[in-house]
């Protein structure tokens, strides 16, 4: 299982204290929103080239491990 703590940051000073790529300022939710509008893996690292596979991972079990810590609004 990624280590998403390892790859994913938190500042206030930085794309106003959203999660992002350590290193970057591509934020988490912009990797998975690509993901949900069908890009590969390999599509949206050629589109945010400081990415690599493993930041990609990051993202997915960053959002997996917040659906598990938070209640969510029931789905209808």
């Amino acid at each position: 299982m990624t280590n998403w703590q390892e790859r994913i940051t938190q500042n206030p000073n930085v794309c106003h204290g959203k999660p992002c790529i350590k290193g970057t300022r591509i934020m988490v939710s912009v990797i998975l929103d690509n993901f949900a509008e069908g890009l590969t893996f390999e599509e949206i690292i050629q589109e945010y080239p400081p990415l690599v596979l493993e930041d990609i991972k990051a993202a997915i079990a960053y959002a997996a491990q917040l659906t598990r810590e938070e209640e969510l609004l029931p789905l209808r």
